[in-house]
């Protein structure tokens, strides 16, 4: 070899090219992005899970404020069909009362002795209240 052969080199020899500089950089991009593509991907699968966690809280919350409401409506029924109650709200605010010896009718109807039968038609049974000597009921 002369001296110069030495002296010149091609020029392609030292020089890079942006292409292989891509096409070397690629799989570290690559990774890169994959890296931070499952990183989204667990940070929104988190924020979704503490999210439907919350929600879940709320509706607890809002099914036992429900079941108290329900007991105490439930608790009120009670209270407000009570016989008692029932009795005193005719008297005082309707001004109902009791009635008098014989005007209490009580029928019932009676039940056929042959279910099939339906041409039987019952009679019903009268039954009147009447009182005794004293004013009870009989």
């Amino acid at each position: 070899m002369s001296k110069s052969s030495i002296g010149r080199s091609s020029p392609n020899r030292g020089s890079v090219s942006v292409a292989g500089v891509l096409l070397h950089l690629l799989p570290a991009v690559l990774f890169f992005a994959l890296f931070a593509a499952v990183g989204i991907l667990h940070v929104t699968s988190r924020v979704l899970v503490v999210d439907m966690g919350y929600r879940l809280s709320r509706e607890e919350a809002e099914s036992r404020t429900l079941t108290r409401e329900n007991d105490r409506l439930k608790l009120e029924l009670a209270t407000l069909k009570a016989p008692a109650r029932l009795e005193r709200v005719a008297r005082e605010q309707l001004g109902m009362a009791m009635p008098k010896g014989g005007a209490v009718v009580s029928v019932a109807a009676e039940k056929p002795s042959r279910p099939s039968a339906q041409a039987d038609v019952a009679r019903p049974a009268v039954r009147v209240a009447g009182r005794d000597a004293a004013g009870a009921a009989r």
